[in-house]
């Protein structure tokens, strides 16, 4: 902390001795050295406190520099004009269709399973209500 050296202890000692006598310079270096002692906890407690500070500091300095980078890719990406030709269209259902979302089921459902040929030259089949189910070609209808 002062670089104080050997031979400066030794001469201290020496004057503190002729000082202060030998029968009280015990317990004086008995609170000098708990002074020091006290200093040196504070100036420890300081130390980290800074230390602390400054590793607080770089974080944040790290994170502005992080959301500097960000902001200026979505600004790229923003000036970036969009290619349609990139671009799948996204499939969307229509309301008046059921529930089904595949066009082929939806047309199955439509069609008859076995389709019957119907011609001019073959009677309608009787069925118990006496209405036919082939379109009648009749124009009177």
């Amino acid at each position: 902390m002062f670089d104080i050296g050997f031979m400066e202890m030794a001469l201290i000692g020496v004057v503190a001795l002729v000082v202060i006598g030998p029968e009280r310079l015990p317990g004086v270096a008995k609170t000098v050295g708990q002074w020091i002692g006290s200093a040196r906890r504070f100036m420890n407690s300081v130390q980290a406190d800074i230390n602390l500070e400054v590793s607080k500091t770089d974080e944040l300095k790290r994170l502005l520099d992080e959301q500097i980078n960000i902001q200026s890719a979505h600004e790229i990406l923003e000036q970036t004009p969009a290619k349609p030709d990139n671009r799948k269209p996204v499939p969307r259902a229509i309301p008046s269709q059921s529930a089904t979302s595949d066009p082929q089921e939806t047309s199955a459902e439509q069609k008859p399973e076995h389709p019957v040929k119907m011609s001019d030259d073959v009677p309608p089949a009787d069925n118990d209500s006496g209405v036919s189910d082939r379109p009648s070609n009749n124009k009177h209808d």
